[in-house]
């Protein structure tokens, strides 16, 4: 127990000096006033927090809408496009596709993935979860840095509340994270589920860690409870 204690410390730690670090070439790239830790916290909830609340609520009632269809042995023109776009064959499926996972983790990606709302991807696209678009035709900006010769590209948002209803999508339709979308049938404990999240970033198991501890040390969820 002492020993996990002290790797959560270690693992906070890390992540402060990370993004302090990043904070500091972020706003040498951006308009943004200088900001106390605390200042810059309360302005990513201000920003984000309403957003997740909104879609979480809007997908949570039409999970519920689409559960109770289906265990009445009804079927609706609604739940057959509902397979398409999230690309699922039977109602199992298409329920693990449709039930949306915490909003503490959510919540805690966006703060990961935008250093608090202060990536230039966010600040010039919305884009609060660094989704990559791989599609010529979307709205979407440039990366700064290349990989090799490549030009990486990242999804434009008109709202923060588009780009997280897209967030969610991805993770209910992505081969990628069918593991995750079977365990939040099962638990809809944020710490069981960020396990299963490894391949949404390079660090593979150390992501899952590293939101654990963002949030513990958020008391994020304290958004989970209502």
């Amino acid at each position: 127990m002492q020993l996990n204690k002290t790797k959560i410390l270690v693992l906070i730690l890390l992540l402060i000096i990370t993004a302090s670090v990043a904070f500091y070439f972020y706003q040498k790239d951006s308009d943004l006033p200088p900001m106390t830790v605390q200042e810059k916290k309360a302005r990513f909830k201000a920003l984000i927090v309403p957003a997740v609340n909104t879609v979480y609520t809007k997908l949570l009632s039409q999970y519920q809408e689409v559960k109770k269809t289906i265990e009445q042995g009804k079927s609706s023109e609604k739940i057959k496009q509902l397979k398409i776009e999230y690309k699922a064959n039977t109602h199992d499926e298409l329920l693990m596709a449709l039930k949306p996972h915490p909003r503490s983790i959510a919540i805690a990606q966006a703060a990961m993935e935008s250093s608090w709302a202060t990536s230039r991807f966010f600040r010039k696209a919305n884009n609060i979860f660094g989704v990559w678009s791989f599609d010529e035709g979307e709205p979407r900006i440039a990366a700064l840095q290349k990989r090799g010769d490549k030009t990486i590209w990242v999804k434009k948002y008109r709202s923060v509340e588009e780009a997280v209803f897209d967030y969610y999508r991805t993770l209910a339709r992505s081969a990628a994270f069918a593991e995750f979308r079977q365990t939040k049938m099962i638990t809809d404990d944020p710490y069981v589920l960020v396990t299963k999240l490894d391949r949404y970033s390079e660090k593979g198991h150390l992501y899952g860690e590293e939101l654990t501890s963002i949030i513990k040390f958020n008391k994020f969820t304290d958004y989970d409870k209502d």
